[in-house]
Formats: C-alpha cells, sequence, structure tokens
C-alpha cells in the first residue's frame, strides 16, 4: 500500500489484525511502526523473522523515501530528518493516537529522533542494535581492520566513504559481510531477498549526516518506555553503544543477546521475540 505523504509515494505494509478476541471481549492490539535500517535498507529484512508479533501487536512496516517499494525524492531529503516527517505524517494518514517504534540499526536512530520532536505520539520504542551518535563508525572501522577479511575490509571501505555506485554493488557488499552481520549465517546461509537497497540513500547517510549524527544529549528529554536491545557480537553498532542509549533514556530496559551479532532478529528469534512480546504487554 501507499501514502502521499510529504510530496513522496510512501510504501507501508500492515501485518496483523488492530483486534482480537480473547474469552469473548474484543481486544484492541497497539499498532507498530517498524523502521529498517541502512540507510537504504528495506523491510524486507525483517521477515519473516517478526511475525510471532502479530499476536500482539498490528506491525506497520515502512520503505524510507527512495527504498524499497517507496517512490524517490530529491537526493539531499534522504536524511533522518525527513524520515522522521515522514513517519509522522502516515501516522496521521493513518488516523493513528500513539504508536509504537521498532527501529533496528539506522530505524533505531530514526525512533529516537522522532521521539524527541514528537515523543507525546509515541506509547513506547523498541530499539534494536542502535547507536546515539557517530562514535559507532570509528569502533566498526577499528573491528573490520582487526578481524575482516580483505573482500570485507574493502567493501566496507566504499561504506564509510559513501562511494557505492549501483544497487548491484551494494548488494555485493551485503553478500561479503553477511557474516559479520550475523551469528548464525555460516551455519544457515539464508540469502538476502533481493530487495530495492538505495546505494543512493545509503551514501547520503554514511557519506554525510551520520558523520555528525549525535543525539547523547537529548535522550534524557525523551521519557516514553523503551526497551533496547543489543548483540554481544555486533560489530558495527557494539554494545557499549547500545548501553549509552539506556543509560541516557530515563526510562528503559537493556536486554544483551549474548549469540547474536546485528541481526538479532535473525541469530536469536525466539528469545528475541518474547522479549519484546513481554515488553509490550507490560506497557498496558
Amino acid at each position: 500500500m501507499f501514502a502521499n505523504v510529504n510530496g513522496v509515494k510512501l510504501f507501508f505494509d500492515v501485518d496483523g489484525a488492530k483486534y482480537r478476541v480473547n474469552k469473548g471481549e474484543l481486544l484492541e492490539k497497539p499498532t507498530c511502526f517498524v523502521l529498517h535500517g541502512g540507510p537504504g535498507g528495506t523491510h524486507v529484512n525483517f521477515k519473516p523473522y517478526l511475525d510471532a508479533l502479530t499476536e500482539e501487536m498490528q506491525l506497520v512496516y515502512i520503505d524510507n523515501r527512495g527504498s524499497g517499494f517507496s517512490g524517490t525524492a530529491p537526493e539531499s531529503t534522504y536524511t533522518i530528518e525527513y524520515n522522521v516527517e515522514d513517519i509522522e505524517e502516515l501516522r496521521k494518514y493513518l488516523g493513528l493516537e500513539k504508536i509504537l517504534l521498532l527501529g533496528h540499526s539506522y530505524g533505531g536512530m530514526t525512533a529516537m529522533q522522532y521521539a524527541i520532536k514528537y515523543q507525546s505520539n509515541l506509547a513506547g520504542m523498541i530499539l534494536v542494535a542502535s547507536s546515539p551518535s557517530s562514535r559507532f563508525l570509528e569502533k566498526a572501522k577499528d573491528y573490520v581492520a582487526k578481524h575482516g577479511t580483505k573482500e570485507q575490509q574493502e567493501m566496507a571501505e566504499v561504506l564509510w566513504e559513501g562511494n557505492f555506485e549501483s544497487s548491484e554493488q551494494l548488494a555485493k557488499y551485503f553478500e561479503v559481510t553477511a557474516p559479520l552481520y550475523s551469528r548464525s549465517f555460516s551455519e544457515n546461509p539464508e540469502p538476502r531477498p533481493k530487495t530495492n537497497n538505495s546505494y543512493k540513500a545509503i551514501n547520503q547517510g554514511f557519506g554525510g549526516f551520520m558523520r555528525t549524527y549525535n543525539l547523547i544529549e537529548d535522550l534524557p528529554d525523551i521519557h516514553v518506555p523503551s526497551l533496547v536491545l543489543a548483540g554481544k557480537h555486533d560489530w558495527i553498532t557494539p554494545v557499549e553503544e547500545n548501553e549509552t542509549i539506556a543509560e541516557k533514556l530515563p526510562n528503559s530496559k537493556l536486554v544483551i543477546f549474548k549469540n547474536s551479532s546485528h541481526r538479532i532478529q535473525r541469530d536469536e528469534t525466539v528469545e528475541f521475540n518474547r522479549t519484546i512480546v513481554e515488553f509490550v504487554r507490560g506497557l498496558g
């Protein structure tokens, strides 16, 4: 489905009913906007790992402008600020009041940026393998330099410089670095589905605004209930970055997944979903 917001055709996909029947009573489930990573990723990378969450929430998957099935826009608008405003306009378009946000990686950064401006519209946040500032970049560079293969180091250099030249080159990056993103990849090398990852959007992020991104001083002003999930072996947004998020957010809980890297939802799917369900039920 599509919504025309802020001059762009934004794709969204709804998974799960808004209401369920329990012992003869009609119960309303919270609606959760699911925000993908990247920049330049797509909602498809969450599937099928979040399917179990539809028992407790209605999920609204979103593709950011210029990514996935969403329409293109001027490359200068492929920024976190525009992503935030697109989320807000979609919330209004769908006639929703308070929503949940589940953001993975860059999606978590976007969720926090949204909360800084629109926290009155939030019932809670689930921040997965994210970071509160650009300092994660140097840590990731250091990790690849020490532990990456030569090919991984070469592809990562393109990422750091924001120099992808085609969708095919970006797909090659994810193919080469897949074992870094997921601890379970070596045992189950399931390929990523072919989707429209946007090399232009990822270039705007890593080659531009993510180099100066910093929300650390703003986080103490966010009071919505927040669940912070980190992978112990995460190479790109390491545990200490998520610890900082949890430390700065006054109403948060941190959970570290011991057998996960960056893609916790893939590495420890059952425990990942169980932890989120417990958090959502606790919101009342």
